[in-house]
């Protein structure tokens, strides 16, 4: 069973490898690819996005319990710009394809509509074909160029 799971600021290293994971990150290689997520960078950011307002900015491992393992990580933050809550998908490589996006993404939405939100977005790389997984759970394309795919779902 898969479960969202509220990190301790020492369980960040898995954060950190996740954000490090060539394969995982190859999604974002339109933005940069990895992300460098170094240990100075964890009270500050552990205090902004855990320890903060959840209508402004959520975050939570996804854990397997039968595996007692982290596979994954949701998230979603209010874009004061542009007046959305952008949610944030993301399984560690070697654990797709079992599920896992589609229970991160049932999960996050439930949480989200919990706090009182009532529509979440992703901006994801018109390349990534993350978006199918979206909109088999629901989703739908709010408008899409050649350097982006804009998915809602109306909680």
């Amino acid at each position: 069973m898969i479960k969202i799971y509220k990190p301790t600021l020492d369980e960040l290293w898995f954060r950190e490898s996740l954000l490090a994971d060539k394969e995982t990150m190859s999604y974002n290689n339109a933005w940069g690819g990895t992300i460098t997520f170094p240990k100075e960078q964890w009270e500050k950011w552990y205090y902004d996005w855990l320890e903060g307002p959840e209508f402004e900015r959520y975050y939570r491992y996804l854990y397997d319990e039968k595996n007692n393992r982290f596979v994954g990580e949701i998230a979603y933050h209010y874009d004061f710009q542009r007046k959305i809550h952008i949610c944030d998908v993301i399984v560690l490589a070697k654990y797709r394809n079992h599920g896992f996006g589609t229970i991160g993404i049932q999960l996050l939405c439930k949480s989200a509509k919990e706090k009182g939100i009532s529509i979440l977005y992703d901006d994801i790389a018109a390349d990534n074909p993350s978006y199918r997984l979206f909109l088999k759970n629901g989703f739908v394309i709010d408008y899409q160029n050649n350097d982006v795919v804009m998915v809602k779902k109306i909680l």
